[in-house]
């Protein structure tokens, strides 16, 4: 189907790339149960955003440039690393203050989706995940209007699925709103993550 081959093995495939957690998924989920689904659908887009910024960059060849200046790769990958722990460190100090609550939904889903796309550029090798992930479900001679069809795949099947991991987790923050410690222990647990999603990150092999 659109000339991709194996077409609901390559759907099959985004979908269990999306339901294996990362970074995204922590900012998604704490944007939202801090803010609320504005919140969340901002971090939802800076998600996405990343995820095609690195698409296109994948495609543009840019990872060719990365794999053969290795140090490069090295550098970004490190300085996402850093980013990962500073956000997760400073999550952390936030945990026992509540979440500030304004009129205008506007700036905090503004905040919400330019922490996510940070967080989604964190990782420099996803670009080459690409790479590596579209040649699998190509067939000889595919257009570059193909490739296009499997990068909207990619983001639409990733918004369907994170909208939802934003109502879920709504629905659950609702439901916890009247145990404050539930709130904290969520929050932290957030911070542990993002911290270890950076040390995990600055401690792969470029």
């Amino acid at each position: 189907m659109f000339d991709i081959q194996h077409y609901a093995s390559f759907v099959a495939a985004i979908l269990i790339f999306q339901l294996i957690p990362g970074p995204g998924t922590v900012a998604i989920l704490n944007a939202t149960a801090r803010h609320g689904v504005p919140s969340g659908l901002g971090a939802v887009l800076g998600t996405l955003a990343g995820d095609a910024l690195y698409m296109i960059a994948a495609v543009a060849g840019l990872a060719a440039v990365l794999q053969a200046h290795p140090l490069a790769l090295t550098v970004l990958q490190w300085l996402g690393a850093a980013y990962l722990v500073r956000a997760g460190w400073k999550l952390w100090h936030s945990s026992a203050a509540p979440a500030a609550h304004t009129a205008d939904t506007g700036p905090r889903l503004w905040s919400a989706f330019k922490e996510a796309l940070a967080v989604a550029l964190t990782n420099p090798k996803v670009i080459l995940f690409f790479v590596a992930f579209f040649p699998l479900f190509m067939g000889p001679g595919t257009s570059a209007l193909t490739v296009g069809v499997m990068m909207l795949h990619v983001t639409l099947i990733s918004l369907v699925y994170q909208v939802a991991l934003v109502l879920v987790g709504n629905a659950l923050a609702l439901r916890l709103r009247a145990w404050p410690w539930a709130r904290r222990v969520g929050t932290r647990l957030a911070a542990v993550a993002l911290i270890a999603f950076g040390v995990k990150l600055a401690t792969q092999r470029a």
